[in-house]
């Protein structure tokens, strides 16, 4: 029982994953990623 759980969470993060892709999420999460290690280093 544990197991299937375990399985079903982990596709379904799988799921989520592919869909952010499919919608073109990605270069928003980097740029994201980029502002907020700019702002840490205090170069931005």
């Amino acid at each position: 029982m544990r197991r299937r759980v375990w399985l079903i969470i982990a596709l379904a993060g799988v799921l989520c994953i592919c869909l952010g892709i499919a919608r073109g999420e990605v270069s928003v999460v980097f740029m994201k990623a980029i502002n907020i290690c700019l702002e840490c280093i205090g170069v931005g």
